[in-house]
C-alpha cells in the first residue's frame, strides 16, 4: 500500500465531536459524512482535501466517544491517513475495522506543516515528506492488518476468508 497527498495538521485533543459533530451521527452514509467532516474544527476542510490528502495531528487523536461515524467520515473525505503523536485506543481500533489507515509517529506528526507533500509505503515503513526533503521510518502493519486494509476493512477481509 502506498498513499500521496497533501498535509492537513491539526493539533492535540482532536475528539470525535469536531470530528463529526453530534448532530450529524443520525446517518452512517458516507457520502452525507464527508460533508460535515472536520467542520467542528476547520469549516473548510471538507471542500478542500481531495484523495489522497492525509491529517496531520498531535496526541490524542480520536478521542471522546466510541462512534465509529468519526473514521467514517475521515475515510469518506477521501483522507488516505491519519499521522498523530498518539491515538485514542477506541478510535485506533475503528479506524483498522473500516480500513482507514493510521500511523503514531511522534516526530513526522510534530515536524509535518499543513500543506507538505507527504508519501508513505506501507510495506516499507515509511513516511517520506517531500516538501521538507525528510523520512521517518514506522514499524509496518503485521500482515493481518495489511490484509485488513487492503480488503477495505475487517468485514471485507471476514468475507473473503470465508469465501476464499
Amino acid at each position: 500500500m502506498k498513499f500521496r497527498g497533501r498535509v492537513f495538521k491539526y493539533g492535540d485533543n482532536v475528539d470525535t465531536d469536531v470530528i463529526i459533530p453530534a448532530r450529524y451521527l443520525n446517518t452512517g452514509d458516507p457520502e452525507e459524512l464527508k460533508k460535515h467532516c472536520m467542520e467542528g474544527l476547520d469549516k473548510g476542510f471538507a471542500a478542500n482535501v481531495e484523495k489522497g490528502d492525509l491529517i496531520v495531528a498531535g496526541k490524542n487523536f480520536g478521542s471522546g466517544s466510541s462512534r465509529e461515524h468519526a473514521p467514517m467520515a475521515i475515510k469518506a473525505s477521501g483522507i488516505s491517513c491519519v499521522i498523530a503523536e498518539s491515538f485514542a485506543r477506541i478510535f485506533y481500533r475503528n479506524s483498522i475495522n473500516i480500513g482507514l489507515a493510521i500511523i503514531e509517529n511522534p516526530e513526522a506528526a510534530r515536524e509535518m506543516e499543513m500543506g507538505d507533500r507527504v508519501e508513505i509505503d506501507f510495506e516499507r515503513g515509511i513516511i517520506a515528506n517531500r516538501s521538507r526533503d525528510k523520512t521517518y521510518k514506522v514499524q509496518p502493519y503485521p500482515e493481518f492488518i495489511q490484509g485488513i486494509m487492503r480488503s477495505d476493512g475487517l468485514g471485507n477481509y471476514i468475507k473473503g476468508k470465508i469465501e476464499g
